[in-house]
């Protein structure tokens, strides 16, 4: 893969720390928009690190100006609310990415968001539900506004994450059933989210990842 001049939203997370490195690895050019700069010290000398908040739309045209792309690997870390963060940083990520030319974003979602609900299983299903209903629904708002947005969007699903090793084998599907409650350990994540980058096969289409 040929060198990309990324931003990455949410490197300080676990999936997105497995973005980063793997673009390291890939020789990519890396910009990272961190509410805590301190927690990448480790490759500040790597990479281009931007304080600020991905919900804040100054804060991500400051970082996204002249990039080829970017990944958003935002979560709620152990919070089951969402509190907009989702739709929040969708509305900046638009308003940013249309304000300096940038068109294509790869999107970390979850499995059972929007109209992947109808393939999860029944355990699948009621934990969507339930626990995680809140979230869910402030994903699938944030969805509607990155489709609607005219941007070459990826928008990516995958099963429950683990923090398991890296198998570099996985299903991407626009559509898969789902029997019990699978899963995918964020590595693989992470490999699919930079490859997709590059793969105009998946542009303004989901894809569904899981082992």
């Amino acid at each position: 893969m040929n060198d990309v001049n990324l931003l990455i939203l949410g490197a300080t997370g676990p999936t997105g720390r497995h973005v980063l490195e793997l673009a390291l690895k890939a020789g990519h050019t890396i910009t990272v928009l961190a509410r805590r700069p301190e927690a990448l010290d480790d490759v500040k000398d790597r990479i281009t690190v931007i304080a600020g908040d991905a919900t804040h739309r100054d804060d991500v045209a400051k970082a996204i100006r002249g990039r080829d792309a970017v990944i958003s690997a935002l979560g709620t870390s152990k919070s089951l609310r969402a509190n907009g963060l989702f739709t929040r940083a969708a509305e900046a990520v638009v308003q940013a990415a249309r304000q300096h030319g940038v068109t294509r974003l790869v999107w970390l979602s979850s499995f059972g968001v929007g109209d992947t609900f109808r393939d999860a299983s029944l355990l699948q299903k009621v934990m969507y539900r339930t626990l995680l209903r809140d979230i869910y629904r402030d994903k699938e708002a944030a969805e509607t506004i990155l489709r609607e947005s005219g941007l070459d969007w990826t928008i990516v699903y995958p099963t429950g994450l683990t923090n398991g090793p890296a198998k570099g084998a996985y299903r991407a599907e626009a559509r898969i059933a789902m029997k019990g409650f699978p899963t995918i350990s964020r590595a693989d994540v992470a490999d699919f989210l930079l490859r997709a980058v590059r793969d105009d096969g998946w542009l303004r289409r989901h894809a569904v990842i899981t082992d």
